[in-house]
């Protein structure tokens, strides 16, 4: 094994023993994203909510939530690599690993972002062909998913209750919800909390009830549905909206079944 050096999409330099053999990942998205590069036995440590693939959920071990990292379970591995991510980790955190342990770190807004991060992960774990793979089946199947202008749908993407908080311009989720077609009515930036009545005066066609990480169920649609008449209000798949990894390989299909329910696929 020699030391190589990476650069992470923060800009920071990483150098570790290539390839690592004992990683840790910090976000459940990449955590598939490596099951599926096939670093079954290389994977030692991920966080209770990385529950995908599930058959392998239950062999690893578990280093608390995304924000609340175990570091004393994470320092008893000893990993040689750790793969964290910008919004999903907390910093302070993510500082305090990064003085003992090579930490690569993602940050990821746009579409584009995602697919450089599947292909930076799978040169980084020698896995660089396998992530070729992914990356090429993921920009194949968004190609496939039609730009019907005059078929766009505006939409609120709920992603919280209590306070309701939804899915604004630079998230991920915006990106997604761009490539299907749809106009997000919620201006501002990242995730803002607000009032149902600023909301409806906005006059979304559609709502868009998140599965995560609130779990909105059909309870919930009944009554945004008595608050928003005008608005067509469902459940949607939140991992297939905001996961970044591999998962991307199944979001286009979904997305091509949602127009196809609300009439609008040509």
């Amino acid at each position: 094994m020699q030391k190589r050096t990476f650069t992470d999409q923060m800009g920071r330099l990483i150098s570790f023993n290539f390839p690592p053999k004992r990683i840790i990942s910090l976000v459940p998205s990449q955590t598939e994203l490596l099951f599926d590069l096939g670093l079954d036995e290389e994977l030692i440590g991920i966080t209770k909510f990385c529950i995908h693939p599930h058959d392998k959920f239950k062999t690893k071990t578990k280093i608390g939530g995304t924000k609340k990292l175990d570091l004393d379970k994470i320092r008893a591995l000893n990993p040689d690599l750790i793969i964290g991510n910008k919004e999903e980790n907390d910093q302070a955190q993510i500082k305090e690993l990064m003085l003992e342990f090579p930490v690569w770190m993602s940050d990821i807004t746009l579409f584009e972002d995602a697919i450089e991060m599947i292909g930076q992960i799978a040169e980084l774990t020698g896995k660089k062909e396998n992530g070729l793979q992914i990356t090429s089946s993921i920009e194949m199947s968004f190609a496939e998913i039609p730009q019907n202008q005059a078929c766009r749908k505006s939409v609120a993407y709920f992603i919280w209750k209590d306070p309701y908080m939804l899915a604004g311009k630079d998230t991920f989720i915006d990106t997604i919800l761009e490539k299907a077609g749809f106009d997000n009515v919620i201006a501002m930036s990242r995730y803002p909390a607000m009032s149902l009545s600023d909301i409806r005066e906005l006059n979304p066609e559609h709502i868009f009830l998140s599965s995560e990480p609130y779990p909105f169920k059909n309870e919930h649609v009944v009554e945004m549905g008595a608050i928003f008449p005008d608005s067509t209000v469902r459940i949607v798949d939140g991992e297939l909206f905001s996961w970044y990894g591999s998962r991307l390989r199944f979001t286009s299909d979904y997305l091509l079944q949602l127009l196809q329910k609300i009439n609008c696929h040509s």
